[in-house]
């Protein structure tokens, strides 16, 4: 499933390509052709992002709902003349100078400001959203000091945080040198704001790349970002066993949360981040 700086992104470039502009909307797959023929013909005012759900603002007040769960892909296509959509496109939007194709979302649907204003209050605070840091990290700490789950989960429930997936959770915290399986209540005010810096860091860096880089070069003997082989690229996320790039320890792995985390159990070792 995309994490937090894709769908960011996603709002960034599709909001730069049809944002402001007359579109086309229809609905080749036919699930949701009642919704696009309600969008087809108006201007998409903005494009908004929240953790991992995105907001199509359309003129009249209307708004796109959209997560694209596990098998949600965008295609965006700059070429006026776009190729043929997939039979299982569920909703294209075209403008004069570019289209986007969305297939096999989890949620596209129309809602309205109460339905909107419902789901947001159900998500925890974004790191990569504009307002006050301050308020941000207030909200994060109010929201782990209610929960005696360990850290490791949540940091995948969204109502704590919205936007961190399976690996930034591993990789955050290993560079925080936070152990997994401290309950969330449990971390120090120190602690929880090392956390969400690095976190708030890790995201703008993944969303301005286009992928998550996570690693000190110097950890992999690069000089540059571009010399980072594909598995060179993460601390601890899917390297069971493998060597810690930065003390040696084979890297430890369990399940939490309905999914699987890893950690160096000497950078993270117990009870640390208390």
């Amino acid at each position: 499933m995309p994490e937090g700086h894709t769908i960011h992104r996603y709002a960034r470039t599709q909001r730069g390509a049809i944002g402001g502009q007359l579109i086309r909307a229809a609905s080749p797959q036919g699930r949701f052709a009642h919704g696009a023929k309600r969008l087809d013909g108006r201007v998409l005012e903005d494009i908004d992002a929240h953790g991992k759900h995105l907001f199509y603002r359309w003129e009249g007040g209307d708004t796109l709902h959209v997560h694209l769960g596990l098998f949600g892909k965008f295609k965006l296509h700059r070429a006026p003349s776009p190729p043929p959509p997939s039979e299982n496109t569920r909703l294209t939007m075209s403008s004069d100078t570019a289209t986007v194709y969305l297939a096999g979302p989890t949620i596209c649907e129309l809602i309205d400001p109460y339905q909107e204003e419902a789901l947001r209050a159900r998500l925890g605070p974004d790191p990569l959203r504009n307002g006050s840091r301050r308020a941000k990290l207030a909200a994060f700490q109010a929201n782990l000091a209610r929960r005696r789950i360990p850290i490791g989960a949540a940091l995948l429930d969204q109502r704590v945080i919205a936007g961190i997936g399976n690996v930034y959770r591993a990789e955050v915290l290993f560079r925080t040198g936070i152990d997994p399986h401290l309950p969330a209540a449990a971390l120090a005010p120190e602690a929880v704001e090392r956390l969400w810096s690095e976190t708030s860091r890790q995201l703008k860096l993944g969303e301005k790349a286009g992928r998550i880089v996570t690693v000190d070069l110097g950890d992999v003997g690069a000089r540059r970002r571009t010399d980072l082989a594909r598995g060179e690229r993460l601390y601890a996320y899917g390297r069971t066993g493998e060597p810690c790039r930065r003390c040696g320890t084979p890297i430890s792995a369990t399940e939490m949360a309905n999914r699987t985390i890893w950690w160096c159990s000497s950078c993270q070792p117990a009870g640390a981040g208390t």
